[in-house]
């Protein structure tokens, strides 16, 4: 393994295989970037030959310098994250880091002008690269492509973003890129003071060329960012910050953005900058956060490979069923590109349908034209006419078995033989529905989430019949319409809604007890799930948890505890009715300020362990191949905290032991729903 704090001696060389450097008529050198891949990535090998090259050019000085990336990919999407995993030590991680900022400073430091013309993303890393530069030129989309993800990873920019972002675009907006991770479109870049230029895909060549001849005067941020700047107003504003990040997230979890906070506070403006960020990112990349959110993002990498066994693209989708789910997965898959008919039994429920579409598309998307452009994408179909021309046909009616059966006879007989069939049942098992087909090896589930629009996990169900091919091809539409694939076995719940379901019976059963929800709720976010079981349950509906409890509770050896039979029963189903375990008004629960929210340790246990039991008992049944997958689906599709790793990967760091050991505690107090599952001999032998 090369180290790259050795190599960035200008006596040294690294043969370059990454890059191309051609100079045109103009002395105007172009710099590209082609890695291996599908996006370019900074890797230690690319940035050695990057400093290969500045001491070529600096041999022979151009007139100026265009960075750029001739992938249709993007420009750069940010470092090469498989190598977080060679730090062998924090001092060895620092020193890394430290190298690479040295080659981006000699980039910054170039006698001619720079720029970085980005086509596409430009995140992490990429980004940072292009700070570097003297201009930053974007090609206009409608798309958020330019942004500082690093916080998702557990740490920080490292190549010196820490710095330049805030001297570029001002403290406000530096670290509102910084803290939250989320990336910006190239007009709000602009916007920023980030992009000096928006160009079209037929023009940037030549308005690159301008810009190294042209540069344009560098913009001082706003005076207000410049006075929050002052040495002696900057804990007045940290504290405001560590305010508003405190409110999405604690320190002990997420102390990454906290970390940002305080690398502005302490040495923003001092010659020392750079290495406190260096020292500052070793120190956060060996936390158990970072490692944990690394490996999630593994896994998110490990999902999508899913749909790489099969090439197949989808043009015409049919959704039968035009309620909350119906609608959202047709919106959602208009705003992907696809057309889409939309069917129900009444015209009014399509117009219904329709309607709610529409407003996905105003929440989603950010132009009239855009819009427009989605809405004549999708088809209202009451008669159902589009299912005998569509690639794939969705049933997402309500949960019951033989109205699914019954419309499964029907579509079969409209349907190509070669398209795809789909469910999106939440808990009936698959060779249930499919038993009405005379081709039962082609239905394939595709469970989505709600909300549609947010929710990144689709479980694609089969059974050991199921045809490979079609799975295959589920995995593809799923990643065609961006989301990630999860093959699940087609036993009742999947794997998100039978996790889930012991989770929240176990919180039902507190507040039988008579733990008030908030407290319930609180036990659950202080472990680290972005909203707790009661406010869940409400936001669901108590009436579909009752069904799914029903239809679940000989898998998960639980029935329903009366309580919320009995707000069923009385009407009280959650936010959809205004009163559930809260009451709800424009969409948020009213909270009791004056409720105790004292819990004893136990309390998140039963909550935690309940859910995490049954993960290892969803491996043991083969419902998915193996514990990442578990893990994986975890947190995606059920928000289980990202920075535990997920389920079983929190048992392992806790120690697998000292898990069965509070589930065998629990079963002597509780009863036999906290025995310890099968699995779990198996996972301590590994």
């Amino acid at each position: 393994m090369t180290d790259l704090s050795a190599d960035t001696d200008s006596s040294q060389s690294s043969p370059v295989r990454n890059w191309t450097l051609e100079t045109d008529a103009r002395d105007i050198a172009w710099l590209g970037l082609r890695t291996k891949g599908s996006t370019n990535t900074l890797s230690r090998q690319v940035l050695l030959e990057l400093d290969t090259i500045l001491d070529a050019l600096l041999a022979a000085p151009p007139s100026g310098l265009v960075i750029f990336s001739p992938k249709e990919s993007g420009f750069i999407a940010g470092a090469d994250v498989h190598e977080f995993l060679n730090f062998t030590s924090e001092e060895y991680a620092f020193e890394q880091v430290r190298a690479g900022q040295k080659i981006i400073d000699r980039l910054e430091a170039l006698p001619f002008t720079t720029v970085a013309a980005i086509n596409g993303i430009a995140l992490g890393g990429g980004l940072e690269l292009a700070l570097a530069c003297d201009c930053r030129l974007s090609i206009e989309s409608h798309r958020a492509t330019l942004g500082l993800p690093e916080v998702q990873l557990g740490v920080h920019p490292g190549l010196g973003g820490t710095v330049r972002m805030i001297r570029l675009t001002g403290i406000r907006n530096a670290m509102q890129l910084m803290l939250t991770g989320k990336p910006v479109r190239p007009e709000k870049a602009r916007q920023m003071g980030l992009i000096d230029k928006i160009s079209s895909e037929q023009s940037w060549h030549a308005d690159a060329a301008e810009l190294t001849v042209r540069k344009p005067a560098r913009k001082s941020p706003p005076l207000l960012d410049r006075l929050l700047n002052i040495t002696l107003l900057r804990p007045l504003l940290a504290r405001v910050l560590r305010k508003q990040v405190a409110g999405k997230a604690n320190p002990e979890h997420y102390p990454a953005p906290y970390a940002i906070i305080d690398l502005w506070l302490k040495s923003y403006g001092k010659p020392t900058a750079f290495e406190a960020e260096a020292r500052s990112f070793a120190k956060l990349v060996f936390s158990q956060t970072s490692q944990n959110l690394v490996r999630v993002f593994f896994l998110q990498d490990r999902l999508k490979d899913f749909a790489k066994a099969a090439d197949i693209e989808f043009k015409h989708v049919h959704v039968v069923g035009a309620g909350t789910m119906g609608a959202d997965i047709a919106a959602w898959c208009a705003i992907r590109g696809l057309s889409v008919t939309l069917q129900d039994r009444e015209k009014r429920l399509v117009d219904a349908g329709i309607e709610r579409a529409n407003e996905g598309f105003k929440k989603k998307l950010k132009t009239d034209d855009l819009i427009a452009e989605a809405q004549a994408r999708l088809v209202a179909d009451p008669t159902g006419e589009g299912a005998r021309s569509a690639d794939l046909i969705i049933e997402a009616i309500f949960e019951d078995l033989e109205a699914k059966q019954t419309l499964f006879s029907e579509i079969e007989k409209r349907a190509r033989p070669d398209a795809l069939l789909a469910t999106n049942t939440s808990s009936i098992p698959l060779k249930e529905i499919a038993s009405c087909l005379t081709a039962p090896s082609r239905l394939v589930g595709l469970h989505f989430f709600n909300p549609v629009a947010l929710m990144p996990l689709v479980e694609v169900v089969h059974t050991p019949t199921t045809l490979h091919a079609a799975v295959d091809a589920a995995t593809a539409f799923v990643r065609q319409i961006g989301k990630l694939p999860l093959p699940c076995r087609g036993l009742p719940g999947f794997l998100v809604n039978r996790i889930l379901a012991p989770y929240m019976d176990e919180a039902f059963r507190l507040h039988n007890e008579g733990l008030a929800p908030e407290c319930i709720d609180k036990a659950a976010v202080d472990f680290g799930m972005p909203v707790g079981p009661m406010e869940l349950a409400d936001s669901v509906g108590l009436d579909i948890l009752v069904h799914l409890a029903e239809i679940l509770s000989e898998t998960i050896h639980r029935s329903p505890p009366p309580g919320i039979e009995k707000l069923v029963i009385a009407g009280s189903l959650g936010r959809k009715t205004g009163q559930g375990f809260y009451t709800w008004a424009n969409g948020k629960p009213a909270k009791n300020k004056d409720a105790n929210t004292d819990y004893a340790p136990e309390v998140q246990q039963r909550l935690i362990l309940s859910m995490i039991n049954e993960a290892v008992a969803c491996v043991a049944d083969s419902v998915v191949a193996d514990t990442d997958l578990a893990d994986a689906g975890a947190i995606f599709g059920s928000g289980f905290a990202p920075f535990r790793g997920g389920p079983i990967q929190y048992s392992r760091q806790e120690g697998v032991d000292k898990i069965v050991r509070q589930l065998e505690q629990l079963q002597k107090s509780y009863g036999e729903r906290f025995k310890p599952a099968a699995g779990w001999t198996e996972l301590a032998r590994k």
